[in-house]
């Protein structure tokens, strides 16, 4: 089995600064792309920045220059930096990987649970 944790959403005001992380578990023999979604209510989830096991980051347009995302490759971890948040990025983000289990698996994508990031004075 394999998780994915998420952690450090919350409530911040506009201009506002939020680390949010995400820790994958269980049978993780190696993993390619990491990244983050977000899905505001009554929108369809969307990519906000991915990171690709080479090192090429890409991110949505109206996160660049604000967010940042980074990998901790032997904690398997990664992480989002939110700075300059906006109300628009009021939404639940979740953490998203591929993953496989063993050398002989292919890789298979898994979701974390989500966590709520309102921003709002």
């Amino acid at each position: 089995q394999v998780q994915l944790v998420e952690s450090g959403g919350g409530l911040v005001q506009p201009g506002g600064s939020l680390r949010l992380s995400c820790a994958a578990s269980g049978r993780v023999f190696s993993i390619n792309d990491m990244g983050w979604y977000r899905q505001a209510p009554g929108k369809q989830r969307e990519l906000v920045a991915t990171a690709i096991s080479g090192g090429t980051t890409i991110y949505d347009d109206s996160v660049k220059g604000r967010f940042t995302i980074s990998r901790a490759n032997a904690k398997k971890m990664v992480y989002l930096q939110m700075n300059s948040l906006k109300p628009e990025d009021t939404a639940v983000y979740y953490c998203n990987a591929g993953i496989r289990s063993s050398l002989m698996n292919p890789f298979y994508t898994f979701w974390g649970q989500g966590t709520q990031v309102t921003v709002s004075s």
